[in-house]
């Protein structure tokens, strides 16, 4: 197969973006957190490496132990564990989601920073982090959020180069691929459509929307 020219390929990926629009106009967060920056941060930090309902199972817990983040960041340790054990690398989650409580208490007079390099200095907190919730809370659009779905997909589409083999390094060349103004409803749109249609171990290429604008359709 000849490579594909860059303006092939933004023109591809725009038919993909229109089509995902069309197809989750109104793609919104998985997790739940009930209007809260805080508790919207705190729920995507532990989604890592884990399910998003997983998440959600957990959290009215904690936050009904430790509603704010002045209680959080008084938490014991051992306490937050036991609240979020059924979810993947509990430990150092529940470590991470004390201090980021004690970071925003500090630092940030219990609120969550608007701004992206701040963000990332709370522990626990990278960039997809920051990214989902600066876009998802303020409806600030730094850059697109690559998860497990996105990086995947954005590969399986080959939007992206084999050379983009880390989430920083896919996320650069989404951005360089996509106008500013279609940033902020991927993640939520790649995730959904990860999880009907191109399941990682299944994907149902058949019946898939964006059969014709994947090269890898119909491939192991």
């Amino acid at each position: 197969m000849p490579r594909e020219l860059m303006k092939d390929k933004k023109e591809r990926a725009l038919k993909i973006a229109e089509r995902m629009n069309e197809h989750y106009p109104a793609a919104e967060c998985a997790l739940h957190y009930w209007g809260d920056p805080f508790k919207l941060t705190i729920a995507v930090l532990l989604s890592a490496q884990t399910t998003d309902k997983g998440v959600n199972k957990v959290t009215p817990a904690l936050w009904e132990r430790y509603p704010t983040p002045e209680a959080l960041a008084q938490a014991e340790i051992a306490d937050v564990e036991s609240i979020i054990r059924t979810i993947g690398f509990y430990h150092a989650k529940a470590a991470n989601c004390i201090k980021c409580a004690r970071m925003v208490v500090t630092e940030f007079g219990g609120e969550i920073p608007r701004d992206m390099q701040l963000m990332q200095k709370l522990p626990g907190v990278g960039r997809k982090t920051a990214n989902v919730v600066l876009n998802e809370a303020f409806g600030i659009v730094e850059g697109i959020a690559v998860d497990t779905h996105v990086f995947r997909i954005a590969h399986k589409l080959k939007l992206v180069g084999p050379s983009a083999d880390t989430p920083q390094k896919t996320e650069t060349a989404l951005l360089k691929l996509y106008p500013r103004d279609y940033w902020g409803p991927i993640n939520h749109q790649w995730v959904l459509f990860g999880r009907e249609t191109c399941i990682a171990r299944r994907p149902k290429c058949e019946t898939c929307f964006l059969s014709d604008l994947c090269p890898s359709a119909g491939k192991k």
